[in-house]
């Protein structure tokens, strides 16, 4: 069973930054396309960074594009979201999502697996 765990959250001022990093395990992890997603209160979960299963693509959601930064590590079943210049809106619940066809994309229907969560509070 593959199993994600999201960490690095918390509450911070705004123009600060976080690092997010999400783990995997299981053995197939560099075939895996991953994704970040987030859920603020009373939203729809929103896409916000994914890349395919090479890393060597990258795709970012308009409202965090030159702010957040995704990228893996094969050698260590991880994810990572940095995240610069935060801003109040980016306050909510952080997802990291597997996708066992190796694509990437922004749909989150297309994603097999999801991590918990972590929360991200950013201060006015």
């Amino acid at each position: 069973q593959v199993q994600l765990v999201e960490s690095g959250g918390g509450l911070v001022q705004a123009g600060e930054s976080l690092r997010l990093s999400c783990t995997v395990s299981g053995r197939t992890f560099s075939m895996y396309a991953m994704g970040w997603f987030r859920q603020a209160p009373g939203k729809e979960r929103e896409f916000v960074a994914a890349n395919d299963w090479s890393g060597h693509n990258t795709y970012y959601a308009d409202y965090v594009k030159g702010r957040f930064t995704m990228s893996r590590d094969n050698t260590k079943n991880a994810v990572y979201l940095q995240m610069n210049s935060l801003k109040p809106e980016d306050t909510a619940v952080y997802y990291c999502a597997a996708d066992a066809n190796g694509t990437g994309n922004r749909d989150k229907r297309n994603y097999d697996y999801w991590g918990q969560g972590t929360q991200v509070t950013v201060s006015s």
